[in-house]
C-alpha cells in the first residue's frame, strides 16, 4: 500500500475537522475525494502533507510513519501536491517555476525532467518567459501540475484540479490527468466534476463531517444514486 491513513483525527486550535478518518491508496491507483464543501477534504490533504498535525491516528507512506514529519520531510519522501488556488509563484517565469522545484529521482520510474513537463504541456512552452500573473487560469493549473512534476513524486495530490477553469480547459486538464494515470503515477484527486472522476478513478472515498460516509469503485459509485442525492448534492 502506498498511502494508508488510519483513524485520523485533526483540526485547527480547538475546532476538530477530521474524525477517525481512514483511507488508502495504492500504487498506480486512483482515488478520488469527493463531498460537498466543508466536509474536510482539503483538511485531509493538508493532514498528509503535514501542514495540519494529526492529532490521532497513523499515516504511513509506503510503510513509513509520516504523521509526525514536518511538511519539507514529507514532501521528499515523494508526495507532491498541487493546491487549491494553484499557489504559483507570481514574480517567477514559467521557466523559473518549473526549474526551482526540480528533484532528481524517479522511484523506479521514468523520471519527470524539464523538457519531458514542456512536451507534456506544450502551452507552457508558449509561455515559457511569462510571470505567474500573466498567465491565465488553465495555464497556471498547468504550471502547477507541472511544477508538482518536477519533484518526481510518487503520489501526486491534486485539491480542486479544475475549480474556476473554462469547459475546454478542464477537458485538458482531465485527459492529461488520465495521461498520468496511463503511466502509473498513483494520484489522490479532489474536485466536483463527478463524471469526469468516475471516467478516471479506480476508487472514490465520500468524506461527510470529516468521517468516510461511503467508500467504493466506479462501477458501485455510479450504481448508487442515493449516494449522489445524500453526500454530492447542493
Amino acid at each position: 500500500m502506498l498511502l494508508d491513513m488510519r483513524n485520523i483525527e485533526a483540526g485547527y486550535g480547538h475546532a476538530r475537522v477530521l474524525f477517525g478518518l481512514s483511507l488508502t491508496i495504492g500504487e498506480g491507483e486512483v482515488v478520488t475525494l469527493i463531498g460537498r464543501n466543508g466536509m474536510g477534504k482539503t483538511t485531509t490533504v493538508r493532514t498528509i502533507m503535514g501542514m495540519v498535525r494529526a492529532e490521532r491516528g497513523e499515516i504511513h507512506l509506503a510503510g513509513e510513519r509520516i504523521e509526525k514529519l514536518p511538511s519539507h520531510s514529507i514532501a521528499r519522501l515523494g508526495l507532491g501536491l498541487v493546491p487549491e488556488g494553484r499557489q504559483i509563484f507570481p514574480n517567477l517565469s514559467v521557466r523559473e517555476n518549473l526549474l526551482m522545484a526540480g528533484i532528481d529521482r524517479s522511484w523506479g520510474a521514468e523520471r519527470w525532467t524539464f523538457d519531458r513537463v514542456i512536451d507534456f504541456f506544450p502551452r507552457l512552452g508558449e509561455r515559457m518567459s511569462n510571470s505567474g500573473t500573466q498567465l491565465s487560469g488553465g495555464e497556471q493549473q498547468m504550471l502547477a501540475i507541472g511544477r508538482a512534476l518536477m519533484t518526481n513524486p510518487r503520489l501526486l495530490i491534486l485539491d480542486e484540479a479544475t475549480e474556476g477553469l473554462a469547459p475546454v480547459i478542464r477537458e485538458e486538464i482531465w485527459a492529461r490527468l488520465k495521461a498520468l494515470k496511463g503511466s502509473g503515477l498513483s494520484i489522490l484527486v479532489i474536485d466536483k466534476e463527478l463524471e469526469a472522476l468516475c471516467e478516471l478513478a479506480d476508487r472514490h472515498y465520500v468524506v461527510e463531517k470529516g468521517e468516510i460516509a461511503w467508500a467504493g469503485t466506479t462501477a458501485e459509485l455510479m450504481a448508487n444514486p442515493a449516494i449522489h442525492e445524500t453526500y454530492l448534492g447542493v
